[in-house]
């Protein structure tokens, strides 16, 4: 049957518009690669270089040729959706674009789609990289992501990511030769990225509240943070400066502009204020900016201040940078329980800044709090985790008895571990045998929450806890149970033997013998055991 390119092309009609929809987004006239490419694809389609091979009409497969330097093989899979070429060349290549532009001829003007395509081009990236300015590069960032981001439509979850990366591959694509300047041009334009997108999925509507969104956010957070690091850790040349006051400006809107995620947007903030905005000046500078976002907000004349953002905890930044204990002390007796995750961060920032003061006055400020954050505001898989962080945060600073005691009746059945260390630092052995009676687990976790100890110091506490969980084997009623229901008799014996005891244990093996003795099988191990002599 003689192949109808015109009827074939008529007929996937769909499939052609929406993969040059997807070439329209991909590719950027501004970028002289993207442009080359679609030149050199136009090229091929003039001079009648795709020749249609055949079509398998039970797969929807279409084989072509591209006579290039060598021939070049394109399989166009229209029933899955996708084009593969045998070049080497990874996503969009010229010969994939000729075949899709030379069945497109059939539907519509080629030329007409250029023009379209190539109106876009506002300006040259090359340029504006040669400018190097912070002027220029927002302007190279704006550019890309325009073409990206059509006004007002909704982004798909899962694309977000694409959206992010296909930008970045072309703006990486102009990162200065210097090697003290590739860094600090990263990540502007990784903040740069983040602060357009966050704004266009705001202004667009799109959902930002997905997993999607969360697992590219922690993904580029990394990125961020391995960039920061790189540039603490060299000298600065002055020259740079207004690109790091061009980023102060940009976290800036992060954080104060945008919606939702408070908690990562504040994590960047205070990334930022850690490591790169180190001078004093510029502490000063942006927390007059902040105080007069609050001025504002209380006048309601500022409408770019995002309602979701807790404005005294960001002014406490600076209190700790600026060492600002008493507005610090003052700020503190506003935190609510549904703070407590921010104030974790806050922590920690005190924390690496070795501001043991500002650290401590934020720890106990918590205190009183997290007994309804814990219970209240997180999932019960999430509380193990979160009371092991925050005990690990409370052992660097001193507490009294009595907050001592709060913390860990705050921690409840989830701090177990941590309340059992507490109580062997201070020598309260029978209140860890009675804590360990209230909250049962097994016999390896009591191994782990100092068991040897107490069985050194006072082994007497220990025999009612062996009692409990030998009887809680017992009751399984099964082989394997009182197999290990006599290995913890046999550690009941010991600490017996430890304290004197022998004839407690005597009485009570023996007791134990009497109560069960319908159960032959533990009888038997009971006298494999050696336990009755």
């Amino acid at each position: 049957m003689v192949l109808s390119v015109s009827t074939l092309a008529r007929e996937q009609k769909k499939f052609i518009i929406d993969q040059l929809e997807h070439i329209e987004h991909s590719l950027h006239p501004s970028v002289t690669e993207d442009e080359e490419l679609i030149r050199r694809a136009l090229f091929a389609v003039r001079n009648k270089s795709v020749t249609f091979e055949r079509y398998v009409p039970t797969t929807s497969t279409l084989f072509t040729t591209v006579q290039d330097v060598r021939p070049t093989h394109v399989t166009v899979h229209f029933q899955e959706g996708n084009i593969q070429c045998n070049c080497p060349q990874e996503d969009w290549c010229r010969h994939k674009i000729s075949v899709l532009l030379s069945l497109y001829q059939y539907i519509d003007s080629v030329q007409d789609w250029t023009s379209k395509w190539r109106s876009k081009k506002s300006v040259n990236l090359h340029l504006l990289a040669s400018e190097r300015t912070p002027e220029s590069w927002l302007a190279m960032v704006n550019e890309v992501m325009s073409h990206q981001l059509q006004e007002g439509r909704q982004i798909e979850k899962y694309l977000i990511s694409n959206i992010a990366e296909n930008a970045q591959s072309k703006l990486k694509k102009h990162t200065p030769f210097e090697r003290e300047w590739q860094p600090i041009y990263n990540l502007f334009i990784e903040i740069a990225i983040l602060n357009k997108l966050w704004q266009h999925i705001l202004e667009s509507q799109s959902n930002i509240n997905s997993d999607y969104f969360e697992y590219f956010f922690d993904r580029r957070f990394e990125v961020i943070q391995n960039t920061i690091h790189e540039i603490s850790g060299k000298s600065r040349l002055f020259a740079t400066d207004p690109f790091f006051d061009a980023l102060q400006v940009l976290v800036r809107e992060l954080l104060l502009e945008r919606k939702h995620h408070i908690g990562r947007r504040l994590n960047i903030y205070l990334l930022f204020w850690d490591t790169i905005f180190i001078e004093k000046r510029r502490a000063e500078e942006e927390l007059s900016i902040l105080h007069q976002y609050a001025e504002d907000a209380k006048k309601n004349t500022n409408t770019k201040l995002s309602d979701d953002v807790p404005l005294p905890t960001v002014l406490n930044v600076f209190h700790i940078i600026l060492k600002d204990y008493d507005s610090l002390k003052n700020n503190l007796t506003t935190i609510q329980p549904k703070e407590m995750n921010i104030y974790f961060g806050l922590a920690k920032f005190s924390y690496s800044r070795n501001e043991e003061r500002a650290y401590e006055l934020i720890l106990k400020a918590m205190l009183p709090h997290l007994n309804e954050y814990i219970n209240n505001y997180l999932l019960p898989s999430q509380r193990q985790v979160y009371v092991r962080r925050v005990h690990s945060l409370f052992e660097h600073i001193n507490l009294t008895e009595q907050e001592e005691l709060m913390l860990f009746s705050a921690f409840g059945v989830y701090g177990v571990q941590p309340y059992s260390q507490y109580l062997l630092k201070v020598k309260r052995y029978e209140e860890w045998a009675a804590l360990h009676q209230l909250y049962p687990s097994s016999i390896s976790y009591l191994e782990t929450c100092g068991l040897k100890e107490v069985l050194e110091v006072a082994p007497e506490v220990t025999l009612p806890l062996y009692h409990y969980y030998a009887l809680e084997e017992v009751n399984q009623k099964s082989r394997m149970n009182y197999k290990q229901a006599v290995r913890i008799w046999k550690m009941m014996k010991s600490a017996a033997k430890k304290c004197g005891k022998t004839y407690f244990w005597t009485d009570y093996i023996q007791s134990i013998r009497e109560q069960y003795k319908r159960l032959r099988a533990l009888q038997e191990e009971l006298e494999k055991g050696n336990l009755l002599a």
